[in-house]
């Protein structure tokens, strides 16, 4: 993986050659052998040995792959001498916990509670180096966040004592304490996510990706909607969700589709920003959509003890809709603007998918598997077997060992940035348990909507209004990865305290996360999407903004009211046909409002866009008088523009028939 990467979680990374370039592939196809093998027969020792050893394999290379953008004319593909001695310290600093050193494994964490001296020194030292690499991974603001954290944890015990969020505050010792010699910290959760099920799934993809799969997905797209004036517009969007499934990954998503579909939608006719906006809309899908999903769904399983396939259920009719609103919003403006049909070679979809239809055959095997009770990280190493095998079948798609090398290294180098970002919230996570910040930020957020109202229901809207603001602000800032754990955290509490279903509220702020790769002003997958078609950035974001609307407000209906739960596939079958019938049409008037359009109709005016949103709003908020009024709404915008459109061709034929007298 030489080429440099982009990654919701990640800046460019170096373009390693020669034997640097080799050495690093070389530690990483090590890394990816211990991996695979820890799901097959793991260490002796327990979970936490095995991660400490995993970030001892990977944390060293992120100084070697990334620049530290700290020095002019810094080298694209060598590393400096700094960048050497950063990894070699990284790597003696992982290994010591397990190290004759440290007295041991057994020793050192005898000593939990109790650290000698010299262990401060080495985890004070891996912690400002976790934060270096957070830092050269995905720039300032995560370990500026960091930070604030260590100090609220340090100088906490100096804030006035009646304040709600003070406490008796942490020596240094106790915190690098809970963080270096300890089950959570820089071993939590996070981390353990990133170290078993994350890795796995991005060796899948590159796997999957190198035995032609990208290719052929996007070949299919072309294929089955050759022959519809939408054709560019699908395309582009069936292409990302099918390319998801390899990359997990918003912006990598829209910047791999753009490359290859953008000069289809400029023959079309769209515009630059329209276009890119399509594109990270349907690439952003691609972390919320099934069967991979984004690296923050594992930790959403993990977080509530439930099988990942439970999590893969319920994204389904979330994505459904997602998808829909999408789709929605490319026939709109293919009427909008006019856009042509494609001229596209004539490639038989039926043929495509008798030769090459073998690609979805892996992905269909995570599903069974994980049906038929293996645990994610068993199906996604016999799918990565099945793609390697089916590889075979296409000459130019040989994974030969040469390949296979290239693949297992380059999903573990693809996962770099999402370790250091994993390693780092063990920070923010260690520092909430301590202290109990996370409880008290979630009271203060509850008790502000209450001193606005007393009625529950207008308490429980509005606490999920600011909270919604807050995990978006909260993503404009830092990784996808990293605003779920701050997020869940600091307002999942919130949320279950005012009744809501655990599911409801970690998918809530699960959405909110993902979606701040498409929210400005720092939308990375619309950036990414403008650099490849040329348009502005600014418009290209708002333009995503509103291909995505309705996944903006689909994950607020989960938690409004107990019927939201539905959306989520949780409840009796005849509940979640309504429901989702429900939020159907509220996605649909949505579409209207956003789109200015009635398909089949025409043109729609202010008053009926207007009504349209209000429609949508009430549509979601599943409840029986609600949905009676949003359906009523819709239905008269809909016969609004109608009459509109016939006054407009009855002028149109009386100004001919005056030209033609």
């Amino acid at each position: 993986m030489d080429a440099l990467q982009y990654d919701d979680e990640e800046l460019p990374a170096r373009e390693l050659k020669g034997r640097v370039g080799l050495g690093v592939a070389i530690v990483a196809f090590a890394v990816a052998l211990l991996v695979l093998w820890q799901v097959f027969r793991p260490l002796a020792r327990g979970s936490q040995f095995y991660l400490i050893i995993f970030l001892a394999g990977t944390l060293p290379l992120v100084f070697l792959a990334y620049r530290s953008r700290l020095v002019k004319n810094e080298s694209r593909d060598r590393p400096t001498v700094l960048d050497w001695i950063l990894a070699v310290t990284t790597l003696v600093v992982c290994l010591y916990p397990v190290s004759p050193i440290s007295g041991g494994y057994d020793g050192f964490l005898d000593r939990q509670g109790l650290l000698e001296p010299t262990d401060i020194a080495f985890g004070a030292v891996l912690l400002v180096l976790i934060v270096e690499a957070c830092r050269r991974t995905t720039g300032w603001v995560l370990p500026v966040v960091c930070l604030a954290f260590l100090a609220y944890g340090y100088y906490g015990g100096l804030l006035p004592q009646n304040w709600s969020i003070a406490h008796a505050g942490l020596d240094f010792s106790q915190i690098v304490d809970a963080l270096y010699n300890s089950g959570s910290g820089f071993y939590g959760t996070p981390l353990d996510v990133a170290a078993t099920y994350i890795v796995l799934f991005t060796i899948y993809g590159a796997v999957l990706d190198l035995s032609g799969a990208s290719r052929f997905f996007v070949d299919l797209s072309v294929a089955a909607f050759r022959k519809s004036r939408s054709a560019a517009g699908r395309t582009a969007v069936a292409a990302g969700f099918l390319l998801g499934t390899v990359s997990g990954s918003g912006t990598a998503t829209a910047v791999s589709v753009g490359a290859v579909t953008w000069p289809l939608l400029r023959r079309a006719g769209y515009p630059a920003e329209q276009a890119g906006g399509m594109l990270a809309a349907a690439g952003v899908g691609a972390i919320l959509s099934p069967p991979t999903l984004g690296a923050a769904a594992f930790i959403v399983a993990e977080y509530l003890d439930v099988s990942y396939l439970t999590v893969l259920g319920w994204a389904m009719i979330p994505t459904v809709l997602y998808y829909l609103g999408i789709l929605l919003a490319v026939e709109i403006d293919v009427r909008r603007f006019r856009v042509r049909g494609l001229d596209a070679p004539e490639v038989s979809t039926l043929r495509l998918l008798g030769r090459f239809g073998y690609h979805f055959s892996s992905l269909v095997l995570i599903v069974v598997l994980l049906a038929l009770g293996q645990s994610a990280t068993r199906a996604v190493v016999y799918a990565t077997v099945l793609a390697f095998a089916l590889s075979f079948l296409d000459r130019q798609s040989w994974l030969t060992p040469q390949r296979l090398f290239t693949a297992l290294s380059a999903g573990v180098r693809s996962v770099l940035p999402v370790v250091a970002v994993c390693a780092a919230a063990g920070i923010i996570t260690a520092t909430t348990t301590k202290t109990g910040l996370g409880a008290q930020l979630a009271s203060l957020l509850v008790r502000g909507a209450q001193a606005v109202t007393s009625n529950p229901t207008a308490v429980l809207a509005l606490t999920v209004i600011l909270a919604a603001i807050a995990l978006a602000i909260l993503g404009l800032a830092v990784p996808v990865t990293a605003s779920f754990i701050i997020g869940w955290v600091i307002i999942g509490p919130a949320l279950l305290a005012l009744g809501v279903p655990a599911p409801a509220a970690a998918m809530f702020v699960f959405y909110y996360s993902v979606l701040s790769e498409v929210t400005p002003p720092t939308a990375l997958a619309a950036v990414g999407a403008s650099a490849i078609t040329g348009g502005r950035t600014i418009p290209t974001m708002w333009q995503a903004l509103k291909y995505a609307l309705p996944a903006f407000l689909a994950p607020i209906a989960f938690v409004l009211t107990p019927a939201g739960s539905y959306l989520l596939a949780r409840g009796p079958f005849a509940d979640v046909v309504w429901a989702t019938a429900a939020a159907i049409a509220g996605v649909a008037a949505l579409a209207v409002a956003t789109g200015g359009w009635v398909l089949g109709i025409g043109r729609a005016g202010t008053g009926s866009r207007v009504l349209a949103a209000l429609a949508g709003l009430l549509l979601l908020y599943l409840a029986p008088l609600t949905i009676g009024i949003g359906v009523a709404l819709l239905a008269v915008a809909v016969g609004w523009a109608a009459v509109d459109r016939r006054r407009a061709a009855e002028t149109t034929e009386t100004v001919h028939t005056e030209e033609r007298g």
